[in-house]
């Protein structure tokens, strides 16, 4: 990975309120048996049908941290981007989410604090029903401009 250039995200001088980014998700077994196996998560109501189908929801749900997981990974890798790091966060999921769901994310920059290197942003999420399933908003810190190795190593000289 040493000598690999990698892109950093958007800094928070190239961001403007109103800047978003929308992306579609399907929730797959996949995706729930990494969860369950890193979390050591055994929730009934994430895995057992059986279960699941005696309470309200009738089926299996999505834990809302996966949710979580998918708007994390939205900040990390698209808006802002990589080199972003979410701060907090407060979130409400009016919805249960089913297993095999597409979601649709949609991010957005709804403040932007220079002074704190920080940024407000919504979030929301939809099923295929065009139902909210999630919606909530984030503080992100941007990525930072790096500094010089080279300016760094030569210090010495100047």
């Amino acid at each position: 990975m040493i000598g690999k250039k990698r892109k950093l995200g958007k800094k928070i001088n190239d961001l403007q309120v109103g800047d978003s980014y929308t992306s579609t998700h399907a929730i797959e077994d996949r995706d729930l048996l990494l969860y369950l196996g890193l979390t050591n998560d055994a929730n009934p109501l994430y895995i057992q049908h059986d279960y699941a189908s005696q309470t309200p929801y009738k089926q299996p749900i999505v834990p809302s941290v996966m949710l979580f997981g998918a708007v994390s990974s939205i900040v990390s890798t698209h808006l802002p981007g990589p080199g972003s790091h979410i701060t907090k966060h407060e979130m409400a999921f009016p919805k249960p989410v089913s297993h095999y769901s597409e979601i649709t994310f949609r991010i957005e920059v709804i403040a932007i604090d220079h002074e704190n290197h920080q940024v407000a942003m919504s979030i929301s999420g939809t099923d295929s029903d065009g139902d909210d399933v999630l919606h909530g908003k984030l503080h992100v810190c941007p990525a930072y401009e790096p500094e010089s190795i080279i300016g760094a190593s030569l210090e010495n000289f100047f």
